[in-house]
């Protein structure tokens, strides 16, 4: 009988870390449960003092959240992993779980809005210091390494712009300076990309974007050795209480299991939509990983197995063009989320990027022009159709 460790991701992403009540149920229980009763004061304080491995909590540990937790592990080769109430909670806890006052990290420029505010304020006001550097550029990661750096962060794909970048190479980086490097893995997905594998040591996502994939609940998670998570994770995430809740891990247990459809398909319909781009003169700018214009295309075929969902685009009109274009949409919506059922569309300078200050945006290739589109499951002719009159309205 083959383990769950030998099946193929689509098998592990129906199967991987179930297990059953007495009921002997086909879907996974939900454990809509606070905590737990013991039969007697003494298995109450064997639960407690680690003796009994049984559930004390959920904020500490729940059972359906635990399946959500062991299939990711599957699915990404990680050692254990503890899922969050968003992917914001997710990046947050697994940096200030490895830092404490008078630590360094350094992290790349082009990141979530958020990220850079976890990284540039949240961070320094605990006395953490925070160096941001081009990911792209090594040299810029090699001089800014201090003999107090702890942690290094990065996200490849980059949001919005789609860089790539060379996460084996930071890793040896972080490595060499005694450094754990965490990658954000949410544009790439665990199906193209798997950062583990390539020297990272811990791997964070929204589970809100293609783990759910549907719009419906908000969660991350945070993967790594079972060391790191057991001895430094798991204390910090237990008394601060960014976990996910049993429902919502339920509905990340549902998305998981079509995931692979999903993606397949929605980077089938990304890769088409970015060679129809790439010819329009509207489109000044078109970047996509699958592509071998994309800047780090070298990099993108060495370590991810498949391009993206998601397709940048600048168009030469800037952002009078690209609101016109937004609204002339009929098919895609205008929303800020990514990795849905649906085909959505942002602009990132006045929505997930608004709070990073103009110049940085400009350095980071987001200007007016650009817009981050996150395609779904439609007929892609539907979508070609769709963005053919849309440009034809600018």
């Amino acid at each position: 009988m083959t383990h769950d460790k030998d099946w193929h991701p689509a098998t592990r992403l129906v199967h991987g870390g179930t297990t059953r009540t007495a009921f002997n149920e086909t879907s996974e229980a939900l454990f809509l449960t606070q905590g737990f009763v013991y039969p007697d004061a003494e298995s109450a304080e064997a639960r407690f003092n680690g003796d009994d491995p049984g559930f004390v909590y959920s904020r500490y540990a729940n059972p359906t959240v635990s399946m959500f937790e062991e299939r990711m592990c599957l699915l990404e080769g990680a050692g254990a992993a503890r899922a969050t109430a968003s992917g914001m909670a997710a990046v947050t806890s697994a940096l200030l779980a490895s830092v404490k006052a008078g630590d360094h990290i350094v992290a790349a420029k082009a990141l979530f809005g958020s990220c850079r505010y976890v990284a540039e304020t949240v961070l320094p006001r605990f006395g953490v210091e925070a160096t941001m550097v081009d990911g792209t550029n090594l040299d810029e990661w090699k001089a800014a390494v201090r003999p107090n750096t702890r942690v290094m962060f990065l996200e490849s794909p980059t949001n919005p712009t789609l860089d790539i970048v060379d996460i084996a190479a930071v890793a040896d980086i972080a490595h060499e300076a005694g450094a754990r490097l965490v990658v954000d893995n949410v544009f790439a997905t665990a199906l193209w990309q798997s950062p583990l594998a390539l020297g990272a040591d811990v791997v964070v996502y929204s589970a809100t974007k293609h783990i759910d994939g549907q719009g419906r609940c908000l969660g991350g998670v945070v993967l790594s050795d079972e060391e790191w998570i057991e001895q430094e994770f798991h204390p910090f995430y237990k008394h601060t209480g960014p976990s996910m809740s049993p429902f919502n891990a339920w509905v990340m247990l549902k998305g998981l299991e079509t995931l692979p459809m999903r993606i397949e398909r929605q980077t089938q319909s990304a890769g088409r939509i970015a060679d129809f781009l790439a010819e329009r003169k509207a489109v000044a700018r078109l970047i996509y990983p699958g592509r071998d214009d994309h800047p780090q295309a070298a990099v993108a075929k060495k370590q991810m197995r498949g391009g993206s969902t998601l397709v940048a685009l600048e168009l030469a009109g800037g952002k009078e063009a690209a609101f016109r274009f937004c609204n002339a949409l009929q098919i895609v919506k205008i929303s800020n989320n990514l990795g849905d059922a649906k085909s959505l569309i942002c602009h990132p300078a006045t929505t997930t990027h608004q709070s990073v200050p103009e110049e940085d945006r400009l350095e980071l290739g987001i200007n007016g022009g650009v817009l981050r589109l996150s395609v779904g499951l439609e007929d892609a002719d539907d979508l070609l159709n769709d963005i053919e009159q849309a440009l034809s309205a600018i």
